[in-house]
């Protein structure tokens, strides 16, 4: 009878250890995998351009909800979500503290940036303060597009707003509905409608690259630390909402957060600019 080598013994038993281990960081999941996500990170096509790769890898259709973060949020406390990617970092620490999210890992980064017409009736070209660009905008009641619904865009814009001095209840009531424009729509519709109408609006640098050939608006304002925009995922805690595909959400939380595809983050772009500088592995 002959005998087995000690080294070839050896080697088989790591293969076998090694297969275990890979496929237990593989979680099964079902067939279908839902992703709420922040409308710049759709209107930017970023995440036409790497899902593919996921379903692909993980063997499971992706459904896309695109909607402001604090909708995507809601859907998550719901159940009605398997996985956040969202930009609006104080409401998703809480989120995951109240036990809705598993974690919370960072992804990419960009910048918000303030853009308006070429004639610029608030003279705010060039300014490295937004709150104080926003104040002049309100002194000079320029038209004014506000997303209204809640996203970690127009979070941001709350916070430059009472930033400056100002009451912000005051600034989008009644009374200023000729120069605000609370319009309660995603980025990419936002930004059309501050270049029909001539008005300013604050954006994400993605969404404004991956439309400004097609808009009238010019960016006018940026470099402000305050404008600093981080993305995030968390996949949605299944203990707590019954019918969530934890297993796939955490591939999905693995899988962006990879060098090759925080690579192909690094490497997107529109009109030759990158639009989003991946930080998930830092």
């Amino acid at each position: 009878m002959k005998m087995i080598s000690k080294p070839l013994i050896l080697f088989v038993i790591i293969l076998v250890v090694s297969s275990a281990l890979y496929y237990h960081t593989v979680i099964d999941t079902n067939d279908e995998m839902v992703l709420a996500t922040t409308t710049s990170t759709y209107d930017s096509g970023l995440l036409d351009d790497i899902i593919g790769d996921f379903e692909k890898e993980y063997d499971i259709e992706v459904k896309i909800i695109a909607v402001g973060t604090g909708q995507a949020l809601k859907l998550g406390e719901n159940g009605d979500a398997d996985v956040l990617l969202i930009h609006a970092p104080s409401k998703e620490k809480v989120f995951v503290e109240q036990g809705h999210g598993l974690y919370r890992k960072e992804v990419m980064y960009n910048q918000f940036v303030i853009v308006g017409p070429s004639s610029d009736p608030a003279t705010i070209t060039g300014l490295r303060n937004a709150s104080t660009a926003l104040a002049r905008i309100f002194d000079t009641e320029s038209s004014f597009a506000s997303r209204g619904d809640d996203s970690g865009t127009n979070t941001k814009e709350k916070e430059l707003w009472v930033s400056a001095g100002l009451d912000y209840d005051e600034i989008s009531g009644s009374g200023n509905a000729e120069w605000y424009l609370s319009l309660g729509q995603g980025m990419g519709d936002t930004l059309r409608t501050a270049s029909e109408m001539d008005a300013y609006t604050l954006t994400d640098e993605g969404t404004y690259y991956s439309l400004e050939d097609d808009l009238d608006l010019e960016i006018q304002v940026k470099g402000d630390p305050r404008l600093f925009n981080q993305y995030s995922v968390i996949p949605i805690n299944a203990t707590k909402h019954k019918g969530v595909d934890q297993g796939a959400a955490e591939n999905f939380a693995d899988w962006i957060t990879t060098p090759k595809v925080q690579g192909m983050i690094d490497n997107f772009t529109a009109g030759g600019k990158i639009l989003f500088i991946a930080n998930g592995g830092e």
